[in-house]
This record gives structure tokens, C-alpha cells and sequence, in this order.
């Protein structure tokens, strides 16, 4: 992790967004050091992106996803991180990435289940979970992932129904792989935070021309004055790749 704050301060980003799951450790002590580290860097650590799902009929496997995303706001406020990425999660029928890839994120629900069961899952969690967030001041923004967020009306139905201050978006533009602009302007007035992703090299699982001077207009247009956090996904080069993909988002978003 130091590496990359490191990189991110030297190449002129002004803040950093964690990756939860690649932390060696989430001990409070170990979080301070990159506190600290992104403070001397003069960088603020803006947002910290998590992973849990709610789409499953076991009560017991809803509560331990919860537990775990009460853990990762608690890591959020100790790391004075103001927004937090969260998701509906998916049904996991399909196990190899490439294949989900391949089906264009959609997964089958569970035998026996349809998405019409999942929202009222999702939503307990969440109403309960904006609430804790609330007491510690960080914003979720649920993502237009998989899951319940392949679409912009099956994320605003889950923030529209928690109907908290302390629950909002996180809008990803490579996550709408068909009519992306439309999209992405649905859910423009309740974003917290925009991840921006750039495919230089080509994309692992698949490469999206994005116009960005375009989405910048449709954030703008909705008010939209917050951070713009850079997810690289192409192939090429990191240390060639990101310093591009900056000048264009700076360019884009001037």
C-alpha cells in the first residue's frame, strides 16, 4: 500500500481511495501508519472501496456480510475517510469470473429465488447499516456493480427506499456496458463519488471507449463537484498508463 501512495503523490493525484481487500491488515495500528504515510504525502484518502453481498436467502450469511461492512465503516472513520464504496453483492451462481464476464455481469438468481426476493434483503441491510454510518459521518455509495446494480433503477430502488442522507451512490462508468451515458446520468444527482476507468492497453475482460468530456458534462450538469477516483483496468504499463489516464481526467474535468 505504501508503494502505491507513493506513486499516487509522485505521478500528482490529490487523494487516494483504498482498496479494502488489499490491505495486509486492518488493525488500527496499521491503519494509522498509512494515515499518517498519505498525510506526509499530502494526499487525502478519500474513499474506500469494500465488497459484501446481500443477495442470499440465509439470514446468518446476510449477518455476517453486515458485521463485516460494520467493520468497514469503523476502519473508514479511523482512517478519516469520508465515503465508502458498497454493494448489493450477486447471487454467485456462476463461479468463474471470465464466464460472468462473458454474460455481461448477469448471474442466475438461487433456485427458488427471483430479484423481487433480494430487494427487501438488500434494503434491511442497508437501512441498518446507513444508520451506523451516519454515527461515524461517512457517506456509502452503493455501486452500479452486479448484482442489484447492473442497472441505474435497480440502485436508485435501494437508495430511494433506505432514504438516508448517509446512503448515495458510488458511479462507476465502466460498469454500464450498453448505453452508458443515459445511465450514468440517471443516477448523477445522488452520486458521492465517481470511479473513472481508463482501458490503455486494451481491457482484461473488456475495453470501453469513453467519452469523458461528455460524462463530465452530464456530472456537471447534475451538480456534481466531488472527487474523481481513477480505476486503470487496460493492460498496459501502470506507471505509463495511469500518468495518461490522469492528464485526461484532469483535461476532462477541468
Amino acid at each position: 500500500m505504501d508503494i502505491c501512495i507513493e506513486h499516487a503523490a509522485r505521478m500528482g493525484f490529490d487523494g487516494f481511495e483504498i482498496l479494502q481487500k488489499q490491505l495486509l491488515s486492518w488493525e488500527p495500528a496499521e491503519l494509522m501508519k498509512i494515515k499518517r504515510r498519505a498525510f506526509l504525502l499530502g494526499l487525502d484518502l478519500m474513499g474506500y472501496s469494500t465488497h459484501q453481498g446481500f443477495l442470499s436467502p440465509d439470514k446468518e450469511a446476510r449477518k455476517k456480510n453486515y458485521d463485516h461492512t460494520l467493520a468497514c465503516l469503523e476502519q473508514a472513520y479511523n482512517l478519516g475517510i469520508p465515503t465508502m464504496r458498497v454493494n448489493s453483492g450477486r447471487w454467485d451462481t456462476i463461479k468463474n469470473f471470465d464466464e460472468l464476464m462473458r454474460r455481461r455481469g448477469e448471474d442466475d438468481p438461487i433456485s427458488g429465488y427471483t430479484e423481487e426476493d433480494a430487494y427487501p434483503w438488500v434494503i434491511e441491510a442497508y437501512t441498518g447499516l446507513a444508520e451506523e454510518a451516519g454515527k461515524r459521518g461517512i457517506i456509502m455509495g452503493l455501486e452500479n456493480h452486479w448484482g442489484l446494480g447492473r442497472t441505474p433503477q435497480g440502485v436508485k430502488r435501494v437508495v430511494d427506499a433506505v432514504n438516508s442522507p448517509w446512503l448515495k451512490v458510488t458511479l462507476d462508468t465502466g460498469n454500464f456496458l450498453e448505453n452508458p451515458y443515459d445511465r450514468l446520468a440517471q443516477l448523477a444527482k445522488d452520486t458521492v463519488l465517481m470511479q473513472a476507468k481508463t482501458y490503455y492497453g486494451g481491457g482484461v475482460w473488456y475495453t470501453l471507449e469513453l467519452d469523458y468530456p461528455r460524462i463530465a458534462k452530464i456530472m456537471k450538469d447534475a451538480g456534481y463537484t466531488g472527487y474523481i477516483s481513477l480505476e486503470f483496468e487496460g493492460k498496459e504499463d501502470p506507471l505509463t498508463a495511469i500518468p495518461k489516464s490522469l492528464e485526461l481526467l484532469r483535461k476532462a474535468f477541468a
